[in-house]
């Protein structure tokens, strides 16, 4: 047997290459319909989220997002993965949500737009990734527990 000088000889003698894995390759994912479809969850809510073309229209519960989302601040929560991913006016979005208040519900669909958004066009992965849409964000609240008021408040204590 010949002299190895190194690792790589050692690798081409055995025939074992060090050949990284392949990165993933995203691929579109729509419907008969032509949407792109996405579960979206924040606390207690559960989003159903269809995006399809169209002239930026969002309907949640069959009402205008303006209308089922009074609060500025849940208005642009929801918009968010759409301002940052540039494609506002672009994609109609129709979902569905249950469950929770209004903040886990406005958590939800921006969750579900943003995955929706990366199945229709994964090249915005990337960009929603770095934004953070895509994780989910797990934070619920604590049980209860026996012996106190509520997850941690005790009862007031009497010395006498």
């Amino acid at each position: 047997m010949a002299d190895l000088n190194s690792l790589a000889e050692l690798g081409t003698a055995t025939g074992v290459t060090n050949a990284q894995p392949a990165a993933p390759v995203h691929v579109q994912k729509l419907d008969a319909q032509g949407r792109a479809y996405a579960t979206g969850k924040r606390k207690d809510a559960i989003a159903r989220v269809w995006i399809r073309p169209g002239t930026g229209k969002v309907v949640i519960n069959d009402k205008e997002y303006k209308a089922y989302f009074a609060r500025p601040v849940l208005q642009m929560i929801l918009r968010q993965p759409i301002v940052a991913a540039n494609r506002e006016g672009q994609y109609d979005i129709v979902a569905t949500v249950v469950g929770g208040g209004l903040s886990g519900q406005a958590g939800a669909v921006r969750h579900g737009i943003s995955k929706a958004l990366t199945y229709y066009e994964p090249a915005l992965r990337g960009v929603l990734k770095k934004g953070g849409f895509l994780t989910r964000d797990s934070r619920t609240v604590e049980r209860k527990k026996y012996g106190k008021a509520k997850a941690r408040r005790s009862f007031q204590f009497s010395k006498r």
